[in-house]
């Protein structure tokens, strides 16, 4: 079974939502998982939502700060939202997908920290608790069972840029936190802990430049094209041959009063596993 799915650092769902609502209208994702929601759960606007088609929404939300939820068209089961280094915030959520031909495919919705300004722990807080929560998930998924044949798709904004070309100029942004050489290295502990598959540089040659985010100090953003790869979508082994096709919508950036982030969208083929 194909479905289609997307990932989406929205930076605040219910001033978005008709940005929301024209990207389900141009590529009417199956699943749709946002990061950065800055809404209370109490308060999530699922009516809207619900209006476009994803009967199923769970979500992990917290009133002006961080937040994920995900939604889908297809039926899902809300397994967890953890709290990976105990400091409160929402940044995680992980469905089971039980529709049809996809189940079962567990489905880890997560922000990362951004880490803030100075990529120095001793000094920055917020850029040690980047680092251990990109640490303490390495550690969560290494202690899984069945790594193996496990289906399962992690996505979200990571806010780390791996690559030379995730990156608009990799010299002038190894010393800014998102390039640095210790976040890289957290990232690809977090990629071997459970041998997850990059979808987008297995269909994007690593070659090309490729980026999700551009900063809004930019007058011109896409002039300047100062990007970073900071978004992610990766499989499990067991579904390293299931994506077919990805895009970064980088339009939505264009659109009125929008995120700085686009959203990527990938075509998963669960029978090509």
């Amino acid at each position: 079974m194909k479905f289609k799915i997307a990932t989406w650092n929205i930076n605040s769902v219910r001033l978005r939502l008709p940005l929301i609502e024209r990207f389900a209208a141009a590529h009417s994702p199956d699943v749709l998982c946002l990061q950065e929601t800055k809404c209370a759960d109490d308060a999530f606007p699922l009516k809207r939502l619900r209006a476009l088609g994803y009967a199923h929404i769970e979500t992990a939300g917290q009133k002006g700060y961080h937040g994920v939820a995900t939604l889908s068209r297809l039926p899902l089961r809300r397994l967890e939202a953890r709290d990976f280094n105990a400091t409160g915030e929402a940044r995680h959520l992980a469905v089971a997908l039980e529709g049809g031909a996809v189940a079962p495919l567990i489905l880890h919705n997560v922000y990362v920290p951004a880490g803030g300004d100075e990529p120095d722990a001793a000094v920055n807080p917020k850029f040690g608790q980047k680092l251990d929560f990109l640490e303490a998930m390495a550690g969560w998924f290494a202690a899984q069972e069945g790594k193996e044949t496990a289906r399962a798709i992690l996505l979200g904004d990571f806010n780390v840029a791996p690559l030379e070309t995730d990156v608009w100029s990799h010299k002038q942004l190894l010393n800014v936190v998102s390039h640095t050489p210790v976040e890289v290295a957290h990232l690809g502990r977090l990629q071997a802990s459970h041998g997850w598959v990059d979808a987008v540089r297995r269909l994007i040659p690593p070659q090309r430049r490729l980026y999700t985010w551009w900063s809004y100090r930019a007058r011109d953003w896409r002039a300047s094209n100062r990007g970073r790869r900071l978004d992610h979508l990766w499989v499990s082994p067991a579904l390293a041959q299931a994506p077919r096709a990805v895009e970064v919508v980088d339009a939505a950036r264009d659109w009125e009063k929008p995120s700085d982030h686009a959203p990527v969208v990938a075509v998963i083929d669960t029978g090509a596993a």
